[in-house]
């Protein structure tokens, strides 16, 4: 019979080792587990935990993970579930792992539901034990920053989950008994520090123990730093006995019992939600009983309507679920922003415009005021605060810029100006003893001021006060457009009033129209020179024709326009344009005269022209007047003037007409038959008397300046004959040569009259030309070389007024008349002379050379005398002198001991 050890005996047998069986035998050494799987060593076994997932999709089971499952082939988990194979005591198959929103054994079933406008879903509780906790999960997706969650109670004990200010609130209250006090009410609160009213899915866990209130977010990827999750031990005023809730709402309340909770109520959720969990029961919409939803539909067909860009001229959009709201900028308004406040237009066609409001309510020491600007003038009165005794705030334009002042004292100016025409936000800000002032939200200055007070019963004047003297001393009434006129962020209406306007009901308007159209200037006709005018508010601007230009096209380049005879040259001046040219003077019948045009304002200081002659006497201009008269001549072939004036005597006690004389002469000749120009000034012409400077060509080193001191030319500007070219057509010392446009004072003695020129000349002062005969225009000189004074066939070149002769050979003199035999003095001293031209040619004997053949030629130039050998000159020839050990005829030759000799070599 065969002994068996004791069962327990079996397991020290099986289970341990070592002398004493101390030592654990660990099953998963080796690992049985294949395929990745994790081992577990248990007593006497071990256990395979088997991957889940894998890169290649292939998943194994069974006891040492070695048998491929293939439960998920032909699954029918659909597209909102996720299938997951097992293996059961040999058995295939597979589980639906639903995504968020679905539930069901094949993920089919929807758990969303939305609330589109205000309702509320309830939920009956089940009977459950007594000590069960409260637990409610659900997520839920919204943009409204107030909105209840879910709310239930029992027994007056309400939980609630709600938004306030976009975060999560658990509220745990508990009511007051009827008919006590409710002040004996008691609440406790946790909140979540993170916005969730957002547009986006967040899941939330709120839990009620016996002696526990817990808060928690699940979505906890989005928390950041910040906790996700509160907990707080009941306060012991609301610790008792946990009882199962009647009913738990979702979304809502009912009407009746959506009244006041702690000060305000909660508006009901509008949104989505899915997943919902009332004590670990999933909410289903399929399962829902007609009578408990109310306004909720299955689904979640949210929409953002600001996707849309709904909102006008930079409104903002805020997302309200069903719905949406724009924040709308100032000065816009409605529900797109698509309405503008209206334009308070000041001064239309210089009227004065003016409006008045009275302040309703005390405003305190803070002061407000911000407007809508836009004008063009630099200086008018926009806004005055006044009481029953004295006007405490003024604001207005200095030089475009922004002015305020409080207590006829302290004032602020903005840096930049506003009268551009375009529209500008001003704002002023007075906060107890400090104000600031802010141009489109750029600070512009600040400044400590004495306590500005606004009382119900002040006035507010804007654009200008009744009293036209007091609005003045602002520069003023307005003249612009206003908008959006508010105090204290009350606006103040001047059109389209209501009973609502209560703040600042309007005292008085005038002249004040709607909208802000601009002045039709153009009805003036203000563009010149035929430029077309285009309006631009309360501005123009002149689309001006070729050749025009400036603001108003007043400035013509008239030279652009070819108004001057061909060749002429054409000037323009400030007002208009002249042409300027040359004028040949002959004799007496070819003097010029002159007179103002009577509306020469201008002093006549300077004189200024372009001579030529070869006259070494004559008159170039001349003019007289009683005592008064100026000649410019030629004298002696030098320019000379006499000048005889009227001046203020500066030098006695009282001022008095006197007579001064000057004289001046030119330092060069101008006889020339060259060209000279001539300047002639005062050297101090803002002086009644000056000494006068002549300046010759420009060089003024050489410039003349006279010894004593005279007035000026004034005397020709009108009633004054001014003669040009001579003394007078009858009076004889003529000039002969030629002019250029004489100006006096810088007002030309024209050459061509009106019917000359091809456009008329507009400027005010000017010389009018009265001598009937015209001027013989260009320069030219008399016929001095018709006929041909030169004789023998000599060459006539004109040098003005004057010739000279160039001569054919053998001939000379002035008229090439005279035959010149210059070899007869026998000028070649070693050659022979030939005539050449109206000089001779020498050709020289062998040997000399030079204009006369005076000079020997020079043979040793050039020679080719070797290692430093001596150049011997000769009358025909040269000799080489060569040193110690050199012969040959040019020293080229080396030699040992051999007295040095002198070799002569013929060339």
């Amino acid at each position: 019979m065969m002994w068996l050890p004791a069962p327990w005996i079996w397991g020290i047998l099986l289970l341990g080792t070592g002398s004493l069986c101390q030592e654990v035998i660990d099953q998963c050494d080796p690992s049985p587990c294949q395929n990745g799987g994790r081992c577990k060593s248990l007593v006497g076994s071990y256990r395979c935990h088997c991957l889940t997932q894998s890169h290649d999709g292939i998943l194994h089971g069974g006891v040492n993970c070695d048998v491929r499952l293939v439960g998920c082939e032909g699954h029918e988990c659909g597209t909102h579930g996720s299938c997951s194979p097992f293996l059961l005591d040999g058995t295939h198959g597979y589980t639906c792992s639903c995504t968020a929103g679905y539930t069901g054994p094949l993920c089919q079933t929807p758990t969303t539901f939305s609330f589109e406008r205000r309702g509320y879903l309830l939920h009956q509780s089940p009977q459950v034990d007594a000590d069960v906790s409260w637990n409610i999960t659900l997520s839920f997706m919204t943009v409204l920053p107030r909105a209840l969650l879910f709310q239930r109670n029992n027994g007056g004990l309400l939980l609630s989950l709600k938004l306030q200010g976009g975060r999560l609130r658990l509220t745990l209250r508990r009511e007051a008994p009827a008919g006590a006090d409710v002040e004996s009410s008691s609440s406790q609160v946790l909140e979540l520090p993170h916005n969730v009213t957002d547009g986006e899915w967040h899941s939330v866990e709120a839990v009620l123990e016996k002696w526990m209130l817990s808060l928690k977010r699940l979505d906890a990827g989005s928390c950041g730093s910040q906790s996700c999750h509160r907990v707080a031990s009941v306060q012991s005023n609301l610790a008792r006995e946990v009882v199962p809730p009647q009913n738990t709402f979702i979304g809502g309340v009912l009407q009746e019992s959506n009244g006041p909770d702690e000060h305000y109520p909660v508006p009901a959720f509008i949104g989505c939600m899915r997943d919902v969990f009332v004590d670990s029961q999933l909410v289903v919409p399929e399962e829902w009983l007609s009578n408990s939803a109310v306004n909720v539909s299955p689904g979640c067909s949210h929409r953002d309507h600001c996707l849309d860009v709904p909102c006008q001229h930079g409104g903002q959009c805020v997302n309200l679920w069903q719905s949406y709201h724009c924040q709308c900028p100032r000065p816009y308004e409605g529900h797109d922003c698509e309405k503008e406040h209206v334009t308070a237009r000041f001064g239309n066609e210089d009227s004065h415009s003016y409006a008045a409001f009275t302040v309703a309510d005390d405003m305190g020491h803070n002061l407000s005021i911000s407007l809508f600007l836009r004008t063009r003038k630099t200086s008018g009165l926009l806004l005055v605060l006044a009481n029953s005794s004295s006007q405490y705030l003024h604001m207005w334009l200095e030089d475009g810029k922004v002015t305020v002042q409080v207590n006829n004292f302290e004032s602020v100016k903005a840096e930049s100006a506003l009268d551009d025409g375009e529209v500008h936000f001003v704002s002023v800000e007075v906060a107890e003893d400090h104000m600031t002032l802010y141009v489109s939200a750029q600070k512009q200055g600040d400044v400590d001021v004495r306590t500005v007070t606004v009382h119900a019963g002040d006035t507010v004047h804007v654009g200008g006060l009744v009293d036209r003297r007091t609005t003045a001393g602002f520069g003023g009434y307005f003249k612009g457009c206003i908008q959006d006129l508010r105090m204290n962020d009350n606006r103040l209406q001047f059109f389209g009033l209501d009973t609502s306007v209560r703040t600042y009901p309007l005292k008085l308007i005038g002249n004040v129209t709607a909208g802000c159209s601009g002045d039709n200037i153009c009805s003036r006709n203000p563009c010149l020179h035929g430029g077309m005018c285009y309006s631009v508010w309360d501005d123009f601007t002149c689309n001006c024709p070729p050749s025009t230009a400036g603001r108003r096209c007043e400035e013509v380049r008239w030279c652009e326009l070819s108004p001057c005879p061909t060749g002429s040259e054409c000037m323009t001046l400030n007002q208009g344009y002249e042409c300027y040219a040359n004028a040949t003077f002959l004799n007496n019948s070819t003097v010029l005269s002159y007179r103002g045009n009577g509306l020469i304002s201008r002093n006549l200081t300077n004189i200024s022209l372009n001579l030529r002659t070869r006259k070494h006497n004559a008159a170039i201009l001349h003019a007289e007047k009683a005592s008064a008269f100026i000649t410019l001549s030629v004298q002696d072939g030098f320019l000379s003037i006499e000048l005889q004036s009227f001046s203020l005597d500066d030098s006695v006690a009282e001022r008095t007409q006197a007579v001064s004389t000057v004289s001046l002469s030119s330092r060069r000749r101008v006889s020339d038959g060259e060209w000279h120009s001539v300047q002639l000034f005062m050297a101090a012409p803002w002086m009644h008397t000056s000494q006068w400077t002549l300046v010759l060509d420009e060089e003024i080193e050489e410039a003349s300046t006279s010894r004593s001191r005279g007035g000026n030319i004034d005397f020709l500007r009108d009633g004054v004959d001014i003669f040009l070219g001579g003394l007078d057509p009858d009076a004889g010392w003529s000039l002969a040569g030629c002019l250029g446009t004489v100006e006096l004072g810088g007002i030309a003695l024209p050459y061509f009259s009106s019917s000359d020129v091809n456009l008329p000349r507009l400027q005010e002062e000017q010389f009018i030309r009265t001598s009937p005969r015209p001027p013989l225009l260009g320069c030219s000189g008399a016929s001095v070389c018709e006929p041909n004074p030169c004789l023998n066939g000599g060459d006539c070149r004109d040098h003005f007024n004057t010739y000279n002769c160039s001569c054919a050979d053998g001939w000379t003199s002035r008229h090439c008349d005279v035959f010149a035999n210059v070899c007869a003095s026998s000028p070649c001293v070693h050659g022979n002379c030939s005539v050449s031209g109206v000089s001779y040619k020498c050709t020289c004997e062998f040997g000399y050379t030079g204009v006369d053949c005076e000079r020997e030629v020079d043979r040793c130039e050039n020679h080719l005398c070797a290692h430093g050998g001596t150049c011997l000159h000769g009358p025909d020839r040269y000799a080489c002198l060569c040193p110690e050990n050199y012969t040959g005829t040019f020293c080229n030759e080396r030699i040992e001991e051999i007295p040095w000799y002198i070799a002569v070599r013929k060339v």
